[in-house]
C-alpha cells in the first residue's frame, strides 16, 4: 500500500506510544497518532484532552478538544483547573504531544510570535497549556513539518523548554536528543540525509546509527484510515 508523509509520522509517533501510557494529546497529527496506538498495539493506552476529559474513546476523531463526544467517551471529566494541578503538575503524565512554529537545536519551542515580540511579524496563537505540559510530562513528543522556517538556529521568542522532548518526528525522520542536542536518528524511506540537513536551519549532527523508518504496515495503515475526522467525507 502507498502512503503520504503525514502518515509515516502519525504511524512512527504511535509506535512510541507503550501500552498503558497516560498521554495529553492535542488536536490533529498528534491525536491521530494517539488513537492509532490505542486501536493498535496499545489498547490500555489512556488519552486525555486538555479540556479536562481522560480516557476519551473517540470513534471519530475530534475536531477540537471541545467536541463532546470526548466527554461522553471518557472515562473521567475533571475541571481544567484539576487537569493542570493535579494530573499534570502531579507528574501523571507519561507522554505529552506539542507542536510549534519553531524548534531550536536542544527542542526548545516557539508558538508565540515570528519576528519582534512588541512588533511581530506573526502572531501566533500562543503558549497555551504547552509551557506546563512540556515541564509536567515524563516525556515530550513533537510533531512538525521539517524546514528551514520551522528548524531554526535561534527562536524569535521562547514558549516551551526542551529538557523534556525525547523524540521530534518529521515529514523527513526523526530526531532525539544526543548529549543536549537533536540529532536525526531516522529518515523516513525515500528521504537522505542532505535533504535533512538542507531543510535544518542549524548544522545538523547525524547519529552514528542513522536508520531507516520501517514503512507503514498494512495493518497500521488499514487502521489509520479508519480513524475518521468529524466532517470528512
Amino acid at each position: 500500500m502507498t502512503y503520504t508523509a503525514d502518515e509515516v509520522m502519525a504511524v512512527e509517533a504511535a509506535r512510541r506510544i507503550g501500552d498503558g501510557a497516560v498521554c495529553f494529546v492535542g488536536i490533529g497529527l498528534p491525536s491521530l497518532a494517539a488513537n492509532l496506538a490505542r486501536r493498535t498495539h496499545a489498547p490500555n493506552s489512556v488519552l486525555v484532552y486538555e479540556s479536562g476529559t481522560i480516557g476519551a474513546k473517540p470513534y471519530e476523531l475530534p475536531l477540537s478538544i471541545g467536541d463532546g463526544e470526548l466527554a461522553e467517551t471518557a472515562d473521567a471529566v475533571v475541571t481544567v483547573p484539576e487537569m493542570f494541578a493535579y494530573w499534570l503538575q502531579g507528574g501523571r503524565i507519561d507522554v505529552g504531544f506539542l507542536g510549534a512554529a519553531q524548534i531550536d537545536r536542544h527542542g526548545n519551542l516557539n508558538s508565540t510570535v515570528i519576528g519582534d515580540y512588541d512588533r511581530p511579524a506573526v502572531r501566533l496563537p500562543g503558549g497555551g497549556g504547552a509551557p506546563e505540559i512540556a515541564l509536567g510530562v515524563r516525556d515530550v513528543f513533537v510533531m512538525l513539518r521539517h524546514s528551514r522556517r520551522a528548524f531554526v538556529e535561534k527562536l524569535d521568542f521562547t514558549t516551551s523548554l526542551g529538557d523534556r522532548v525525547r523524540v521530534v518526528v518529521t515529514d523527513l525522520g526523526v530526531l532525539e536528543p544526543r548529549d543536549g542536542e537533536l540529532a536525526l536518528t531516522q529518515l523516513h524511506p525515500g528521504v537522505d540525509p542532505e535533504q535533512a540537513c538542507e531543510a535544518t536551519g542549524w548544522d545538523l549532527r547525524l547519529a552514528s546509527d542513522v536508520r531507516e523508518t520501517d514503512p507503514p504496515s498494512d495493518e497500521e495503515l488499514c487502521a489509520l484510515r479508519s480513524l475518521r475526522t468529524k466532517g470528512d467525507a
